[in-house]
């Protein structure tokens, strides 16, 4: 008759829980497998107790996160960027606008974005475009960048 026995996950572990879930498992995967290599711990009360206050600081500390990335994202998204390009007679540019240029853009109104979390489709012509900023998981902003034609030759 197989038994199971309880333990306290450390880390995420395919197909059976994520770091701190208390899980059923058969007392060989425990023993040879999850506790040498450091993915749980036996169910104790202190380990469940430990892993519990981890996951509540952990989760105050995202929700702090979360609201930081809304005000970001609110801010951003009152942000218009009005750039300037070498354009053709038709509009199109020589060239194209990239998400190091408005990266460059938003740090010189304030904005500490990389440029990573912009995204961008190809700006190869004159005219108004909406760039979405990947603030944080769950929070996104969008903000408009407008492209003109420079006057120099």
């Amino acid at each position: 008759m197989a038994r199971s026995v309880n333990v306290v996950l450390q880390k995420d572990v395919d197909k059976l829980g994520k770091g701190g879930d208390v899980v059923k498992v058969s007392p060989g995967f425990a023993r040879n497998f999850l506790v040498p290599k450091g993915l749980a711990l036996p169910a104790s009360e202190g380990n469940v107790a430990r892993f519990e206050h981890i996951k509540r600081v952990a989760a105050e500390r995202a929700a702090k996160a979360r609201a930081e990335a809304k005000s970001v994202a609110e801010k951003v998204s009152s942000v218009e960027l009005a750039l300037t390009a070498r354009a053709g007679s038709e509009g199109k540019l020589y060239g194209s606008i990239t998400s190091k240029d408005i990266e460059t853009a938003l740090k010189a109104k304030g904005f500490d974005i990389d440029k990573k979390k912009l995204k961008v489709d190809n700006i190869r012509s004159v005219g108004t475009y909406e760039v979405v900023v990947h603030v944080a998981p769950e929070v996104n902003a969008t903000f408009k960048v407008t492209v003109t034609a420079s006057t120099e030759g």
